[in-house]
């Protein structure tokens, strides 16, 4: 006779133990849990079980459903149902559990080994009253999704994730239910294979195509539009986009607002600022760019930035089309004027001690206490026996004079520019 660990746990088997009076506290009064009720024969465990809603079974080594009879006593409030990282390789006994839940909205079975797992006819009607479907890293085929969602009329959110697709295999009718499409981490690189998505998905309002390998958007702008006719958002991060038109193709889905595109080849000779920059002005309609809102100043921004950037280009290697509707909305720009920030590292000054003066090249990186030390052979004095002075020429003599006292502090904080002056007096006792 095969262990318990070869036929593996059933459904049933796995609630008893995970919600009995030992592991899970028994509530009473409203509110305070569903309390599962009795069956004809009268089971002491179902008579005190208290079970949510929201039923989180992952990593159980479930493989059957059990007594059928049972699940529908246990589960028939249950309206999302986590199965994932189980061991179910048997659509049927699958189907046997959602026959027993009538108002199940969410299942997951991420994780489960179905991938030679299949569904005899009519058994994919349970499946009917979902909402969301979760098939991440299960290996199910094609034609498994198809079956399914066939089935399931409603059928709102569907993830297909790290299921090792090189292609996409087309359903025989549209799914006009489907708002939803996670199908990230898989091997999609041909746009061919992705547009089959649209055919198959026309009501997709967020794909979520990241970590593929598409190489580009090969597709004609006229079909486009029509492709995914109610896109919302879209994310391409990590594919292999190389081009700035293939980011113009985008411009062709007539609802799409947001836009997630980080990581990809095409973005990554520019700094973020440049990358942020050249994508709102490659994007006209998009409102959200990889998860941030674009605002009107900053659009303004990066379209002045566009201008400037191809100011250099040759006239045939411009981008034609944007860069010149850019031009007749701002003109053709000049280029900003170079200003360097960065602090001066010296400054001419002119150093006044007694009735001499003397011109002064000082450091502004070295302290007050090094600047002492440069004058002590000019003005005659012991550091501890002379007291500096700034004057800001810029100000004229408006401001007093402000003594240099702190001789660890650098002299760059003090602003000291060319022309200013430096005072030397001695020390009174």
């Amino acid at each position: 006779m095969d262990s318990e660990e070869d036929q593996g746990r059933t459904l049933v088997q796995v609630i008893s133990e995970k919600y009995s009076p030992d592991n899970f506290p028994y509530c009473r009064g409203p509110g305070a849990g569903v309390v599962i009720r009795t069956s004809p024969q009268g089971s002491p465990v179902k008579d005190r079980l208290n079970l949510p809603s929201v039923l989180v079974l992952d990593s159980c080594g479930i493989s059957h459903a059990g007594d059928e009879e049972e699940v529908a006593t246990f589960c028939a409030h249950v309206v999302e149902l986590d199965l994932s990282h189980n061991q179910f390789r048997d659509w049927g006994e699958i189907s046997k559990i959602l026959c027993n839940i009538p108002h199940l909205d969410f299942l997951n079975l991420s994780m489960n080994p179905l991938k030679e797992a299949c569904l005899e006819p009519g058994a994919a009607e349970a499946f009917s009253g979902l909402r969301r479907l979760v098939l991440n890293n299960t290996h199910v085929s094609w034609d498994m999704v198809h079956t399914l969602t066939q089935e399931i009329p409603e059928l709102e959110e569907l993830f297909l994730c790290l299921n090792e697709y090189e292609r996409v295999g087309l359903a025989p009718v549209p799914y006009p239910s489907l708002r939803l499409l996670h199908i990230t981490d898989n091997q999609l690189c041909d746009w061919a294979e992705v547009r089959k998505l649209g055919l198959m998905y026309p009501g997709l309002v967020s794909l979520i195509l990241a970590n593929n390998s598409l190489a580009g958007i090969r597709e004609p702008d006229e079909s486009l539009c029509r492709l995914f006719p109610n896109l919302h958002s879209v994310n391409l991060h990590n594919s292999g986009l190389t081009s700035w038109e293939d980011i113009e193709k985008l411009n062709s889905f007539p609802k799409l607002h947001e836009v997630r595109l980080m990581g990809i080849p095409l973005l990554q000779p520019y700094t973020d600022q440049e990358r942020r920059y050249l994508m709102i002005a490659h994007l006209p309609a998009v409102t959200i760019l990889n998860g941030s809102v674009v605002t009107d100043g900053e659009r303004e921004d990066a379209e002045r930035f566009y201008i400037r950037y191809h100011l250099d280009c040759p006239e045939d290697e411009l981008p034609q089309s944007r860069f010149h509707s850019l031009v007749a909305r701002y003109g053709r720009l000049e280029p900003l004027a170079e200003v360097d920030l960065r602090p001066l590292s010296c400054a001419q000054v002119e150093l006044r001690y007694g009735d001499h003066t003397k011109d002064l090249e000082v450091r502004l990186e070295q302290t007050v206490a090094d600047l002492k030390k440069q004058l002590r052979p000019v003005v005659q004095l012991p550091a501890n026996k002379m007291r500096v002075y700034y004057i800001d020429r810029q100000l004229g003599y408006a401001l007093a004079p402000q003594e240099l006292k702190y001789g660890g502090r650098a002299l760059h904080s003090y602003s000291i520019r060319d022309g200013d002056e430096i005072l030397v007096e001695p020390k009174t006792q």
